[in-house]
């Protein structure tokens, strides 16, 4: 079993940083998205759409997508469990796991690829309005979590879960954009002080 990631990219770190929670330790094989390595024949194989990270079984089985590739660890150690217990449990947790998704890690993603010099090989075309639309997204969606947080310990209750990977990694993110928390997110810099204070974050 191996993981091919790119350990510069966001969404790889996001498996990472399960792994370090769940105390699973698999081998990695990092490969170069900017040298365009996800592009490969090989890598083409293992995922047609050329997304990091691949998981790649032993009998060559490959499970893409970093929130599949949590589900299938989930299922394999399902302690502690990251993905909830309870029916409530699940639903909240998923819930807040798309909206970080959809609502932050999406947009910075696109803030970050349709404005840096660097991603324009391989974002064409680079739409500079595009990336100034999600900026505005993020402060929005930034500005929803702050107060959310006001409420309770974590992203999605009282438990550290993936909605919580998924937030830190796409705040984390967020300095390539270069879109910053405010001095007034006071409830969202606590937030991130201590889930990066985990030893997983370090992942």
């Amino acid at each position: 079993m191996i993981l091919i990631e790119d350990n510069r990219a966001p969404n790889p770190r996001r498996v990472r940083i399960f792994l370090a929670e769940k105390g699973i330790e698999i081998e990695r094989r990092h490969i170069d998205i900017m040298a365009e390595e996800h592009k490969t024949p090989d890598m083409v194989k293992r995922n047609p759409f050329m997304r990091i990270p691949v998981l790649e079984l032993d009998d060559g089985t490959c499970i893409a997508e970093a929130m599949a590739i949590c589900r299938y660890f989930e299922a394999l150690n399902p302690e502690p469990s990251l993905f909830g217990k309870t029916p409530l449990e699940i639903g909240l947790i998923d819930m807040w796991q798309r909206r970080i998704e959809l609502q932050l890690m999406h947009p910075i993603g696109f803030a970050f690829r349709h404005s840096h010099p660097r991603m324009a090989h391989l974002e064409v075309p680079q739409i500079k309005e595009w990336s100034e639309v999600n900026v505005g997204r993020v402060e929005t969606m930034l500005e929803f979590l702050d107060g959310e947080l006001a409420s309770r310990q974590f992203i999605a209750g009282d438990g550290f879960s993936v909605a919580d990977i998924d937030a830190l990694c796409a705040v984390d993110f967020m300095r390539v954009a270069r879109i910053t928390l405010k001095d007034e997110h006071t409830h969202l810099k606590r937030w991130h002080d201590q889930v990066s204070a985990r030893p997983s974050a370090a992942a």
